[in-house]
């Protein structure tokens, strides 16, 4: 502490005698006249008078680290057997952290090889691994070296401060080789050494669910809600996802109650999840409670009209004729009337109860205002019962061959379509990532064009025409006689 005290009145008094002797050479001229005892006087030019201010700096500077030298000397000689070695450990101290400090800098700027280099002599100089092995571990990374940074990390396994360092950096090397097995271990370990850290929370959940580890996946996702990392509300829709899948596992094993339970909790924690919704319709449909399933459905189309909802909606009278199932499909169709689901819904079942006028009516300019696949498909069966040429319907089908495909479950990560709903995307792994949506349009190509199609299989009408009011209530709705076109 005294030494420190000295040398910052050291400091002062520099910086004072510099002020001063600027005041004298702006107020006797440039040069400085330095006298000798009163005897003898020397006149200096100003730059060998900055020369000399200079030299007489370095030589005091000298002659401090002498005397420190000196300080510590006398205390080794009066029993103070360290006194030494403090003094030179802290010049090799200063020494390492500013080696140190280049290394960090250059590893900033991504040089990885410099800063290698630089954590290995900051190491010989300070003897502090836990920070000179991150530094290397990360620069062998970046440089592409793997195998020097497993090695290194494995030197941070050793020490329980840096244990997490050291898996956690393993556990990325294994997921950019595509080793799960060996990674979903070391997410564990890490899990269990920083519960709330969001990356392995992340990285856990995520590996958890690639292998159909429903329940450890359910107990971290309520870990991320206890730490404040996850919305209330996008824990319940996630935790019905894992229950879902949970169910549909148990389903496969063939045990269809605990299936059916499983499936009826997913529907409750989130209502509009539609795989949910229809496994707990079948479900309460095997328990004989078709009113139950008709009620869970209907909840799931106010939030989604989904087309596989209008297929287990189906499957509660499966032996139904089409007129009744007309009638049953009111309290389906009348939520949310205006959607294009319901419309082709209502068209498809007119189309199978043989109403075509009722059909055309229930899609209405939908082939026309939102064309698809599946509409103009749809207007192609219209004009086919009502007895339209041949080119017409080609014409039909010909637009719906180069038609969007309509709404799909689509990844929000990738964009990459899935057939059917599944808890992780197939492409990129992602959890939970699978929305009920359309993907951009894009044209078929084909080599003669699309607009040569017409040509080829005929012209479908301009656009259909105005649909009229039904006249009763078996003209407002349609039935499809079977559950599975439907």
């Amino acid at each position: 502490m005294l030494w420190s005290l000295l040398k910052i009145l050291f400091f002062v008094a520099v910086v004072a005698a510099l002020a001063v002797g600027s005041i004298y050479v702006m107020e006797n001229g440039p040069s400085v006249i330095v006298s000798i005892s009163g005897f003898k006087e020397v006149e200096l030019e100003p730059l060998e008078a900055v020369l000399l201010g200079l030299a007489f700096i370095a030589l005091l500077y000298v002659a401090f680290k002498l005397v420190s030298l000196l300080y510590a000397f006398l205390k080794f000689l009066l029993g103070d057997e360290t006194a030494l070695s403090r003094y030179f450990d802290r010049n090799r101290e200063r020494r390492g952290y500013r080696v140190m400090n280049e290394a960090l800098l250059a590893l900033a700027a991504g040089e990885g090889r410099e800063a290698m280099n630089k954590a290995a002599k900051a190491e010989k100089l300070l003897s502090a691994p836990h920070v000179t092995n991150v530094i290397t571990a990360q620069a062998a990374e970046m440089i592409g070296d793997r195998k020097t940074a497993e090695q290194t990390y494995k030197k941070l396994l050793k020490d329980d401060q840096t244990r997490f360092v050291g898996i956690r950096g393993i556990l990325k090397q294994k997921l950019s080789e595509g080793d799960t097995e060996t990674a979903l271990k070391l997410a564990e370990k890490a899990y269990a050494l920083k519960p709330k850290h969001v990356e392995v929370q992340d990285t856990l959940l995520k590996l958890q669910a690639e292998k159909h580890d429903w329940k450890g996946a359910r107990k971290t996702l309520g870990t991320k809600l206890r730490t404040g990392t996850l919305p209330r509300d996008v824990h319940r829709r996630r935790d019905a996802v894992l229950a879902l899948s949970e169910a549909k596992d148990v389903l496969d094993a063939g045990k269809s109650i605990e299936a059916r339970e499983a499936a009826i909790e997913a529907n409750k924690l989130s209502p509009d999840l539609v795989p949910a919704a229809i496994m707990a319709a079948r479900g309460y449909i095997e328990k004989g409670k078709p009113r139950l399933a008709a009620r869970v459905l209907k909840k799931a189309w106010e939030a989604q009209p989904h087309p596989e909802l209008a297929v287990a909606f189906a499957e509660i009278a499966p032996d139904e004729d089409p007129k009744q199932r007309l009638r049953r499909f009111v309290e389906l169709t009348k939520i949310q009337p205006d959607h294009p689901e319901t419309k082709m819904l209502l068209a498809e079942l007119n189309i199978a109860a043989e109403d075509f006028p009722a059909a055309r009516r229930a899609i209405g300019d939908l082939p026309t205002s939102d064309p698809t696949a599946r509409s103009l498909s749809i207007m192609a069966a219209v004009e086919r019962g009502e007895g339209a040429d041949d080119a017409v319907v080609r014409g039909w089908l010909a637009k719906a061959v180069t038609a969007p495909r309509g709404l799909q479950w689509v990844c929000d990560n990738c964009h990459n379509t899935e057939p059917t709903w599944t808890p992780v995307c197939s492409n990129c792994g992602g959890f939970d990532t699978l929305s009920w949506r359309e993907l951009a349009k894009s044209e078929l190509s084909m080599p003669t064009g699309t607009e040569m199609l017409p040509l080829i299989v005929g012209n479908a009408p301009e656009a259909a025409p105005e649909p009229e009011a039904p006249d009763t209530e078996s003209d407002a709705v349609s039935v499809d006689p079977s559950p599975e076109k439907v």
